[in-house]
């Protein structure tokens, strides 16, 4: 570049700088604006190492999930008020949920994908969980197939209802996000999310051992359950999915 060339940009830096100290309002202005963007990019780069879930890993995901976040911010409240699930429909948990040791972790801050903080869980417990949706669908490949679970991107295997059954639950037909998934669970936080009655899911809200869905687009019963740290809190987890399958395929198992 020319001296001249250096010159003319040093004189517009200067007057930049002069306009910047006379209005401080210019001050504020660039110094929010600069905080932003360091926690923009900072909140986008840890959305997406910790796995975005049914998001497009990409900027244009991270738009959508953040616009989300502020239209459906008002049902936050929401997601641990068990008042605010009907309790209209059939029961199929077969005993009664004792509460969450502890009540419900930390939740990461973007509402989807919808995590929680990852506690700590015993190998042995952390094994079953993530075997048990393939296990269900060997041991009843009638009732139901494992396939990718489409709400979660095809990040992790989901239990779906087959819809030749004659018992299916007709709500199979008009939840089409659902789209007659039972339950997946997420290798990322060993939390699960599983479609109940509506009953049943307030249930596990009140006990502490889950939350609504963030986007009140789909049906009440499909909810975030925590992850289960110890063997006697697995044995609480698969109660909860086989009353799912129990709730969506209308079959026992």
């Amino acid at each position: 570049m020319s001296a001249l060339g250096l010159d003319s940009i040093n004189i517009l830096a200067e007057r930049l700088l002069a306009s910047v100290r006379k209005n401080p309002l210019y001050s504020g202005l660039i110094g929010t604006g600069v905080l932003g963007s360091v926690w923009i990019i900072n909140d986008y780069n840890e959305w997406v190492a910790f796995g975005t879930g049914g998001s497009p890993p990409n900027p244009f995901g991270y738009f959508r999930m953040t616009l989300l976040r502020i239209m459906f911010a008002y049902h936050i409240p929401n997601q641990t008020n068990h008042n605010t699930i009907s309790d209209g429909e059939p029961s199929y948990l077969k005993t009664s949920i004792a509460p969450r040791a502890g009540g419900g972790p930390k939740m990461m801050p973007r509402i989807l994908p919808q995590r929680q903080v990852p506690e700590f869980i015993d190998p042995s417990t952390e094994n079953y969980l993530m075997k048990l949706v393939n296990e269900i669908g060997r041991a009843h490949p009638d009732l139901v197939e494992v396939k990718p679970s489409v709400n979660e991107g095809k990040t992790t295997d989901g239990i779906y209802a087959r819809k030749e059954n004659p018992k299916l639950n007709p709500l199979v037909l008009s939840q089409h996000r659902l789209d007659g998934e039972i339950a997946h669970a997420h290798p990322n936080d060993r939390s699960l999310h599983v479609w109940l009655s509506t009953s049943d899911a307030r249930k596990v809200v009140e006990a502490g051992w889950g939350r609504r869905f963030p986007l009140p687009i789909v049906h009440a019963g499909w909810i975030m359950v925590y992850a289960p740290r110890t063997t006697s809190e697995m044995e609480v987890i698969e109660h909860i999915v086989k009353a799912g399958v129990r709730w969506v395929t209308g079959v026992a198992i």
